[in-house]
């Protein structure tokens, strides 16, 4: 049976928005930071960085849009991974698994998000295609490790299965 953490006092609803956006907002703050260093190293700015995520929807007219579309790369970006926290949440519920052993299925989740984004996501959506910079694959997957786990360690947190 799962039980909703007593230490917050407010109804259930809250509880799980919260710790989707909660998780959401640490998971897409940890892959900028990676994104904003390593790219960063390679010179593109963060504004550039959030122009690019903004392609998405844009295409290359994102990197005349200023402000406004990288802030659009941003809610984009924040989006896309409070979903991600949203479905390991709604799968952690149903296979009590995820959250026993969640540094192993967080650790596969950020794989899984990282290979969702680059071969069903990017080839859809409207991003021009970047020339590849050396290591950014690995960095990527480093990073989208990241990603998973701190998901899979939020919800477990603030989820705990009772056997």
């Amino acid at each position: 049976m799962n039980t909703i953490s007593p230490s917050f006092s407010g109804n259930r609803a809250s509880y799980i928005a919260v710790s989707v956006l909660m998780a959401g907002a640490i998971a897409g703050s940890l892959d900028l930071a990676f994104a904003f260093s390593f790219y960063g190293l390679h010179g593109a700015s963060p504004l550039r960085i959030l122009q690019s995520i903004a392609s998405g929807l844009l295409g290359m007219s994102a990197f005349t849009g200023g402000w406004m579309a990288a802030a659009l790369g941003a809610v984009c970006h924040y989006f896309i991974l409070i979903v991600a926290a949203f479905l390991y949440l709604a799968a952690s519920r149903r296979f009590v698994a995820l959250s026993r052993h969640a540094i192993v299925c967080g650790l596969l989740y950020g794989v899984a998000i990282y290979l969702f984004m680059h071969f069903i996501v990017l080839p859809l959506s409207a991003a021009p295609s970047f020339k590849p910079i050396p290591g950014a694959v690995y960095g990527e997957l480093m990073s989208h490790f990241t990603v998973g786990l701190s998901i899979a360690l939020v919800m477990r947190r603030r989820f705990r299965a009772v056997t």
